[in-house]
């Protein structure tokens, strides 16, 4: 039997320090807004049976809209927020976050000082994405996402998925993916230029 996942990666947001590591995090700006209601109209004839989310607000607010429009409710995991690969105490310059990434898909034990490593974010994720296989097999379900925790995921299933593959995704992007009896078995990017180009 069939199991569908269908990771949606929130949509625009402004980064800082002091929202990332308050509550929540932070909110979708304008443009994401916008772009959130595309999410909709893209899944809106998916027959998705369940709506999940990290419980960052970024990735709330981009499956709101989806959810208000099945009339769904969104079930919140904190085991799925984004993962932090550095410190998110003290500012660390992008060139050393990027290749800090690219190394934690070689080296899946490897963080930078008060991050955390690859293995530590599937530790905390899979079981999420376990218990859902299991619990919803047979079903459609949406996951409001991040760009690096749903790279992760995908890690874990097939490790061909790493650095290159979330270096080319977008805000917001969503991604199809078929399980039969736990094992990812094909992966579809359902968010193109041609649905960007529609919104700009």
């Amino acid at each position: 039997m069939l199991t569908y996942i269908y990771f949606v990666r929130h949509g625009i947001a402004p980064f800082s320090l002091e929202l990332e590591s308050s509550a929540g995090g932070a909110s979708l700006n304008e443009q994401g807004k916008f772009d959130s209601k595309r999410v909709a109209d893209l899944l809106r004839n998916e027959d998705i049976d369940l709506i999940v989310s990290s419980s960052f607000n970024r990735a709330k607010e981009t499956v709101m809209p989806l959810a208000e429009l099945l009339q769904k409710e969104i079930i919140q995991f904190d085991e799925l927020i984004e993962r932090p690969i550095a410190s998110l105490s003290y500012p660390v310059p992008e060139e050393e976050l990027l290749c800090g990434i690219e190394k934690s898909f070689s080296d899946i034990d490897f963080c930078m000082p008060e991050g955390e490593t690859t293995r530590q974010a599937q530790e905390r994720s899979i079981p999420i994405i376990m218990n859902l296989l299991s619990a919803y097999e047979g079903k459609k379900i949406v996951i409001g996402t991040h760009g690096n925790i749903m790279t992760i995921i995908l890690n874990y299933f097939d490790s061909s998925y790493g650095f290159n593959f979330w270096k080319q995704t977008s805000k917001p992007d969503i991604y199809k993916l078929e399980f039969e009896d736990r094992k990812l078995k094909h992966v579809r990017r359902l968010w193109t230029l041609t649905n960007q180009s529609l919104m700009n």
